[in-house]
């Protein structure tokens, strides 16, 4: 059973358990051991996004690693497909990035990249965990000129960009373009703004003055109206809205409209696949993209395979059957030809070169799909119950799916990282879907109470 690993990382309240100093020292010096190689100089890179409660887990996780006679090199703010690039690129042992993502300020998670740029398979989770917890550690206490020392690196941010521009067609630029972007207050105020404009955007910012409380409040990918409004108030055309730790985008077209992950999937999968670049002509997306993906991949002659909610379920699938593209509904969108990992302004490059190419807008470019009416409700609870324990609940599930019949689903699982029931129902009538939902969650609700 795992203590403290979620679908991506350890996240929880800052300064409470499980994400406390002591357990991220404890983290740190867990990392440190399993990664060390003693045939060489041994670094680990520490980035964060902009939460006031970084400062002390940053601490504590240097301390950790020091402790075992591994180097922490630290990267400041940076989003978190920065902190994989700069870890393959300066061939450290490990990367780990102080984030919960698009969770509120008081929150926060510890996420942990590989050498190879990639997030830890479950088992390594599990070792960090079994160390932890069995004190294997607590006689392993490197002494004298074997203890590892800690030191900034000042130019992170200038070899990301340069990266994230490269990414982009050298044949092209994105002089003429206007452009919208939402840092959230985030990891990415620092990164996004300089790479749009050094390709000849025009750029309007919003979300790029964190203060360390205000990170994803009412803003960025979780809430893109502001972004929308601005572009239809200005003119512009196209507006990004990135997550906190800058792994996932939202984005609107020219008039306002929002556009998800399953729209910019199935606009960079037909392209792709135009350049017989889609490996196996294989989009790989999970259980929450819309139906109508399903119908628009099959009508470009590739195919959709589902994976499990969490973005490294996407890239594993990816990588175990060697497919190049894949994302979440969410915003995570994986190109694993240029990146590890979600990267969302990495994302919108794409997107934008595809308007370039294309000369198309945005909005004449999303009608390459045309979503099944969809709607997400969560329940939260007071406590985490299995969802198949629920009085009532699998027969009124078997009932409901029987009424759905083939013209739609129903998806019902826990939140990996907060304490909710998420309940997703799909079909053609809008109204059915809802009071199917509602229905759902009241079931939920009642054995919450009870």
């Amino acid at each position: 059973m795992r203590k403290l690993f979620g679908t991506d990382g350890i996240r929880g309240v800052a300064n409470i358990y499980p994400m406390t100093i002591e357990i991220a020292m404890q983290v740190g010096r867990a990392i440190a051991f399993i990664v060390k190689d003693k045939a060489k100089g041994n670094r680990i890179i520490i980035g964060k996004d902009t939460r006031l409660s970084c400062y002390m887990l940053e601490n504590a996780l240097t301390a950790g690693i020091c402790s075992m006679g591994v180097d922490a090199l630290l990267v400041g703010p940076l989003p978190t497909p920065g902190i994989s690039f700069i870890t393959t690129s300066m061939r450290a042992n490990a990367g780990v990035v102080i984030s919960a993502s698009h969770n509120p300020f008081q929150d926060n998670g510890i996420k942990i990249f590989s050498s190879d740029g990639f997030k830890l398979p479950d088992e390594v989770e599990l070792d960090i965990e079994d160390l932890i917890f069995s004190q294997k550690m607590a006689a392993l206490r490197p002494v004298a000129d074997e203890v590892g020392k800690a030191s900034r690196i000042d130019d992170a941010k200038g070899r990301y960009i340069v990266f994230l521009k490269n990414a982009f067609p050298k044949k092209y630029t994105l002089d003429g373009f206007h452009i919208v972007i939402d840092c959230a207050n985030g990891a990415t105020y620092g990164v996004a703004p300089y790479v749009f404009s050094e390709l000849g955007a025009k750029v309007t910012k919003l979300g790029v003055d964190p203060d360390g409380t205000n990170i994803n409040k009412d803003c960025g990918a979780l809430h893109p109206q502001l972004m929308a409004r601005k572009v239809k108030d200005l003119g512009a055309d196209i507006g990004l809205a990135f997550d906190g730790d800058g792994d996932r985008l939202i984005v609107c077209d020219e008039h306002g409209e929002i556009v998800d992950g399953d729209h910019i999937m199935a606009i960079c999968a037909q392209e792709l696949m135009k350049q017989r670049k889609l490996k196996k002509k294989t989009l790989v997306a999970t259980s929450m993209s819309n139906m109508g993906l399903e119908v628009a991949m099959e009508r470009m002659g590739g195919n959709l395979v589902r994976t499990d909610v969490g973005d490294r379920y996407v890239v594993e699938c990816m990588r175990k059957k060697g497919y190049s593209f894949g994302g979440e509904q969410s915003g995570h969108l994986v190109f694993l030809d240029h990146i590890t990992t979600g990267d969302g302004i990495l994302a919108g490059l794409q997107l934008l070169a595809i308007m370039k190419k294309r000369k198309k807008t945005l909005s004449e470019l999303a009608n390459v799909m045309e979503c099944f009416p969809q709607t997400l409700k969560n329940v939260r609870m007071s406590s985490k119950i299995p969802v198949d324990t629920i009085p009532d609940f699998p027969q009124t599930l078997k009932k409901l799916e029987q009424k759905l019949g083939k013209s739609g689903r129903i998806l019902v699982r826990p939140s990996g990282t907060e304490p909710l029931i998420r309940v997703m129902v799909e079909g053609q009538d809008e109204t059915e879907i809802d009071t199917i939902a509602d229905e759902l969650c009241e079931v939920i609700r009642r054995a919450d109470r009870g």
